[in-house]
Order: structure tokens, then C-alpha cells, then sequence
């Protein structure tokens, strides 16, 4: 996976939830927006301290959480 510098977990912001840059913006929050319909563009009007980058790597982000798979191995 390709490093996603601006994507930042920590447990003192946001309960340790995937943030954008350490601020209290979620990934979920912006995945959400633009799942509503929300254009980028409408984003970094509304959230001016918001880069294209950081919507673009949080959509990354999400899409490589999706894909993850748990694989449960039985017993030998």
C-alpha cells in the first residue's frame, strides 16, 4: 500500500479514529460527505483548512480498508 502521510491515528483525538493531519476531521466524515452526494470541490469550500490531498488520501484510505480480509486458519 502506498504511504498515506496524511492519515493519522491517535487515542487522545477522536478516539483514535483515522483523522485527516492529527485534526478532528475524520476519514469517515469525509467519505460520508462525499457518499451523500458532496463534490471535493464543495469540501474545501466548506472546510478551508481541508487540502485536496487530504480528501483524496482519505478516500484511498477507506477503499483499502474495504478490502481487507480477515482470513481464519483452522487448526492443524
Amino acid at each position: 500500500m502506498e504511504t498515506l502521510d496524511r492519515i493519522t491515528q491517535r487515542p487522545e483525538i477522536m478516539g483514535g479514529k483515522a483523522c485527516i493531519r492529527g485534526i478532528r476531521v475524520t476519514v469517515g466524515m469525509i467519505v460520508g460527505q462525499i457518499g451523500a452526494g458532496r463534490s471535493v470541490d464543495e469540501l474545501l469550500v466548506e472546510y478551508p483548512y481541508l487540502e485536496r490531498e487530504d480528501i483524496m488520501q482519505a478516500l484511498r484510505y477507506a477503499a483499502w480498508r474495504a478490502e481487507e480480509r480477515e482470513v481464519v486458519l483452522a487448526d492443524a
